[in-house]
This record gives structure tokens, sequence and C-alpha cells, in this order.
């Protein structure tokens, strides 16, 4: 049984940074880069019912008010605290429903094209919540579904109840834990992988703030790769990265997109920034083509599980589905 394939254009647009993720944001802002985005040709735009406390939900809505073409794609089954970061997953079947209706007042839709869970829930089998995700198809309320962060076992098990359209999860230069196990999954089912952070929160860019730049509700103060001798060590990987993209005449973020997009069409970077210069920077990585020697250098300074320390701290880890110890 094969995936529901939808046309899913070659890169997306990340929504959680317009919601105060990475420091202070104003609605107005955030509007503005949408519409940016939106008008330089973006037609895919991720965001999930947690992100500012369904506030970014909201804002996309408004941004995306009226007739449009552009695809939404929404996380659900995470609650969270004050800072953003997830404290209870819930995937019970009466909650995906309710989970999907708030959904789709919050953001002034008739149908969510990608309606994904974004984690799994221990408590209840992943079978029960695909069901419940796979009525809401049926009911017309959804028109894909797929999950985010899980396992290749999890995503055979949830592909056998209902094709999954999508699986989302962080995959970068940065972070290339995918590759071991879900990706090939993917690819024999025929999923699309949505990639969030494809730059690695912005240290991709090589032009990240330090920590004490950083606004304290950052989520990357609290992610360890990012902290004291774990960021020494990484930022040993960004010379061979920054080379490149000095001698291609394009930025670091550029170089870092157009590895991901030469992974196929089945991989699609979901970079957000709330700068309509950074949208069009972004953008233009499409246009960018790297050969395989340039490729190659690239998997050689960035080799899987290479990288200090975990992407998210431990309590939040426990909550992924791992395929292996790697962060």
């Amino acid at each position: 049984m094969k995936a529901i394939r939808m046309e899913l254009p070659r890169l997306g647009y990340g929504c959680m940074g317009l919601s105060g993720s990475y420091g202070p944001a104003t609605p107005e802002d955030g509007l503005k880069a949408i519409r940016h985005a939106l008008d330089r040709g973006v037609t895919l735009f991720s965001t999930a019912s947690f992100y500012g406390g369904g506030e970014n939900e909201k804002l996309l809505g408004r941004a995306l008010a009226g007739p449009t073409s552009a695809m939404v794609a929404t996380k659900f089954g995470v609650r969270s605290d004050a800072r953003g970061l997830p404290t209870v997953i819930d995937g019970r079947p009466e909650y995906v429903r309710q989970a999907c209706d708030e959904a789709l007042v919050r953001l002034g839709r008739d149908v969510i094209d990608l309606f994904i869970l974004a984690r799994v829930d221990p408590r209840v089998p992943i079978e029960q919540s695909i069901d419940a995700m796979a009525g809401l198809v049926s009911a017309g309320k959804v028109r894909g579904i797929g999950l985010s962060e899980a396992s290749a076992e999890m995503i055979v098990r949830a592909h056998a109840v209902h094709p999954l359209s999508v699986v989302e999860t962080e995959y970068s230069l940065l972070d290339r834990h995918v590759e071991i196990k879900i990706l090939p999954q993917l690819t024999r089912l025929g999923i699309a992988l949505l990639a969030y952070s494809p730059l690695g929160r912005g240290f991709l860019s090589a032009a990240m703030p330090n920590a004490s730049a950083m606004s304290p509700r950052d989520l990357r103060q609290h992610a360890p790769r990012f902290q004291g001798s774990n960021l020494d060590a990484n930022l040993k990987l960004l010379p061979s990265l920054c080379s490149l993209a000095q001698n291609k005449g394009a930025t670091p973020a550029q170089i870092a997109l157009a590895w991901l997009l030469a992974k196929g069409a089945g991989v699609i970077p979901l970079p957000g920034s709330r700068s309509p210069s950074r949208i069009d920077e972004n953008l233009a990585a499409l246009q960018l083509r790297l050969n395989d020697a340039e490729l190659a250098e690239l998997d050689g300074a960035f080799v899987v599980g290479s990288v200090a320390g975990a992407r998210y701290p431990e309590a939040l880890m426990a909550a992924i589905e791992a395929d292996s110890p790697l962060p």
C-alpha cells in the first residue's frame, strides 16, 4: 500500500519562529513574513497547535485568508508550557478529533492539507491514533496525515492502518539521524519527509547569536548542542561549509539547503525566518546545484553522529521515538 501522493513543493516555510520561539516576535512581523513568502511563490506552510499556544495557527490563518492555493501542514498532540516546550503528549482518538476541530477554527479553514501527530503517545497504540486521523480524512476535514519524530517501526505500523502522506522530523547537515533507518523506510513506502530546522536552528547560517545575546525564551538556550563545550566542538564543523559557500558565491545557509534539496523530491526543507531578505536567500537555494564532490565534502565534514550534544534537553529527547542512540 502506497502513501497518498500530494503535489508538494521542493521548499516550504516553517512558521514556528513567528511566535517567539527564537526571541520576541510581533504579529505584524509574522504577517509580513508569511505574505512575503506567498508573494515569492511559497505554497506550503508548516505550523502547530502548540506554537505560541495556538497563536501561530491564528497568525497563519490571518495571513492566508482569502483565495489561495497555499497548503497548510499543522501538528497536534503536544501541550506546551509557557516557554513553548512540550510537556504532555496526547494521541487519544477523542483528542485527535478535538484537536482537528480546534485547529480548523484557529486556521479559519474548512480543511487541513496535512494533519500531523507531533509525537507518538506511549499510552495509546499508534493504530488507534491513526484510525482516528483516518476518520478525519473520510469526513473531509483533512486531506493527508502524517507523523512527526516517529521511529521507522512506528511509521510502518501507522502506514498499515492508513497511508501516511508525510513524516516530519529534524533533518540537516547538523542532524542526520534520519538517514540510518527512517529515510530509507520513507523512500520504500513513498512517503515525503518534511525536514524541519533544515538550518540547524540557525547554526548552519554561520550567524547564530551567542547565548548571552539570545532571548530567555529562545529554545536554543535549552538545547545541549548549543551550550558550553558542545558548542565549541560544533563550531569546528563550520569551516568546510563556509569555505564551500565562498567558492560557490553563496551563503552557508544556501549551501546547507542545497545539500538537503540534493536528497531528492521526497525531502522538503522547511526553513523559516521573520526577515524578507532571509526568505529570499533561502528560496535562492532552489537554483543552487552541488556536484558529487561538493556533496561528498559536506558529508565528510558533518559525519552522522559527529555533532556534540543532543538536540533537545533529556526530558524532551525521551518523548521521541528513537531508532538509534544518536541524538
